[in-house]
């Protein structure tokens, strides 16, 4: 069914969705190329929330050469009205001839619904090229989707010996420029940065996007933008002053009952509060789909660490090592009670490995728990 041109225009659709990885937000990353006689004529990405859609700026660009034509989609064409039109109606309207589709959307709104409109209208469509790539580009929206839950990241910094602080909390810095650049990368594509009080008021940390440092263009989203930055706070202990709070960008304190003099005074500093019956990773992230996050980084110490991977919550570990030996008198990568036998321990497998600087960057998923 597909030949190597196809390939070779799908994989460029693919890179299109890569480079907006920053952008999207609660949106699935799109790419779209426009291919006629073998040339292509228009590429597009998908744009920041209530901006165009990918297949709307292929088209764009491609103009009256996109009569005839074949477009390449990294996922299933829109049948339905959101912030913007049904990207199939443009598709139509266009003269496409044909559509190659990678993946289709698991949205129930959209599900098959686009394709079938597509082939009602005369198109061509082939579907299931290069689908795994393409897929890989938005595993916080398939799982918010399917599952109710965005995609869970964890990073941390740590010694060639495992430690990521001394005993006495110092740990600036134990990475170099380089992976801390990478960092902002990270947080630049999340839709929300999570924190824990202990950290916030320890180190004062802003948690927000450095655009100058990310090699990235924030200018679609506006210079301001920033994902949600959230802070597990059970007594609401966070001061309404400080970098987090002065940063920038929506920031949101999860609390407990009861300290509604602290809560009242993080409003009037414009923060964001929300109670819950119990701070938990389970409870905050079924807050945070219903807001629509895809994807969330956890950047926290040893013991909030510890206890959103105890929780069963957490899909990726990001792990930064630094050629450094620390000792013993130090801080754990990560506090976790009751994990007494080697049964226990949670099985990882690396997807990638890559030296950043003077540090080593590992990325693994989470499997599973061990079992007795």
């Amino acid at each position: 069914m597909f030949n190597q041109a196809d390939h070779h225009h799908m994989a460029r659709a693919i890179q299109a969705a890569k480079s907006v990885r920053h952008l999207t937000r609660e949106n699935p990353r799109v790419g779209a190329v426009v291919v006629q006689a073998d040339s292509v004529v228009g590429t597009g990405a998908t744009q920041p929330p209530g901006q165009s859609h990918a297949e709307v700026m292929a088209l764009g660009q491609a103009g009256e050469q996109a009569q005839g034509a074949t477009l390449y989609v990294t996922l299933e064409p829109c049948n339905h009205h959101g912030k913007t039109p049904p990207c199939v109606d443009a598709i139509i309207a266009a003269g496409i001839r044909r559509v190659v589709v990678a993946s289709i959307d698991p949205n129930p709104q959209v599900n098959q619904q686009g394709v079938q409109r597509l082939q009602a209208a005369g198109i061509q469509v082939d579907c299931g090229l290069m689908t795994a790539p393409a897929e890989s580009l938005n595993p916080g929206f398939i799982r918010r989707i399917q599952g109710g839950l965005p995609w869970v990241t964890v990073k941390l910094a740590c010694s060639l010996d495992g430690a990521t602080a001394m005993k006495s909390g110092e740990s600036k810095w134990i990475t170099g420029p380089e992976a801390r650049k990478d960092v902002q990368r990270m947080r630049a594509q999340s839709g929300a940065i999570v924190s824990g009080i202990g950290t916030l008021l320890a180190d004062d940390p802003s948690l927000n996007v450095r655009w100058t440092e990310c090699d990235l263009d924030p200018a679609p989203l506006g210079t301001q933008d920033q994902p949600l930055r959230v802070v597990m706070d059970r007594q609401a202990l966070t001061p309404p002053q400080g970098q987090w709070a002065s940063a920038a960008g929506p920031k949101l304190v999860v609390h407990e009952p009861g300290p509604e003099t602290k809560v009242n005074s993080l409003l009037t500093a414009g923060v964001e509060t929300l109670e819950l019956a119990r701070v938990t990773p389970e409870a905050l992230l079924t807050q945070l789909a219903q807001r629509g996050v895809n994807e969330v980084l956890v950047e926290a110490g040893p013991r909030l660490a510890g206890a959103w991977m105890q929780s069963g919550c957490v899909d990726r570990l990001v792990i930064f090592q630094a050629p450094l030996l620390m000792g013993s008198e130090t801080r754990p990568l990560m506090h976790t009670p009751g994990l007494t036998a080697l049964s226990k321990a949670w099985r990882l497998t690396l997807e990638s490995h890559r030296q950043i600087g003077v540090d080593q960057r590992f990325e693994y998923t989470v499997e599973s728990h061990g079992t007795e």
